[in-house]
């Protein structure tokens, strides 16, 4: 489909929402006022979950472009976020880039700095190199480009708000494709997270091979533990 009907498709915006969604723009003015002009925003998802990976998002929005419904990802109906996702990537005037940690990693390191790894390949994967980060809730050191922390950020700056729906969109969407391998565990319901369903069936049927084994619910149902648990 050509990228001019893409943007018809746009839902029109009525007056509160255009003023709804400048408020969100105020971390970008703010940084364009400083005279930065490729501002990135980042978020992740997935360091809470038992299972699968870590995800984050960077993305790069032009000056004045108006995302309707954009919003902190978690306020959003799975509906409404897939509808925001599809329309993010198919508009060539937005960037975004996403990176993707491994379970594997995540246990060997921890998931906060595979939560830094994640939002750093994140922002390799720009094509523009951006002159200003925005962060949702954490102090991300790059090496060659400054950072700002801005708590809340996904329903405070609108950059940020795309990038975690970028982020939350693409791990449920992994999510959903690992549950067919293991449909015992309802990862495509919880997305991985610690639900009743969830812990019940770690129990009953132990971790499987995208499970954290560095998060305590997943390594006190391996075998070896569960036994050392009931010799107390």
């Amino acid at each position: 489909m050509p990228q001019c009907q893409l943007r018809e498709q746009q839902p029109k915006l009525d007056l509160h929402e255009r003023q709804r969604l400048r408020n969100l723009m105020k971390h970008e003015r703010a940084g364009r006022s400083k005279g930065f002009n490729i501002i990135a925003g980042i978020d992740e998802a997935g360091r809470g979950p038992l299972a699968g990976p870590v995800v984050a998002a960077a993305c790069i929005l032009p000056k004045n472009l108006l995302i309707s419904g954009a919003d902190d990802s978690k306020k959003l109906t799975p509906q409404k976020r897939h509808e925001i996702f599809e329309r993010i990537i198919t508009d060539d005037r937005i960037e975004y880039g996403i990176g993707i940690i491994s379970v594997e990693v995540i246990d060997q390191i921890n998931i906060y700095q595979a939560t830094i790894q994640a939002m750093l390949q994140a922002v390799a994967a720009l094509k523009s190199i951006p002159e200003v980060l925005l962060v949702d809730g954490m102090m991300l050191h790059h090496p060659t480009i400054p950072c700002e922390k801005i708590i809340g950020g996904d329903g405070k700056s609108l950059s940020i708000a795309a990038a975690s729906i970028i982020a939350k969109v693409t791990r449920d969407r992994m999510m959903v494709e690992l549950d067919a391998q293991w449909p015992h565990y309802g990862f495509a319901q919880h997305k991985g997270y610690g639900t009743e369903f969830h812990l019940e069936a770690l129990v009953k049927h132990g971790p499987c091979e995208i499970h954290r084994r560095s998060f305590e619910p997943v390594r006190l149902a391996l075998p070896q533990q569960r036994l050392r648990k009931s010799c107390r």
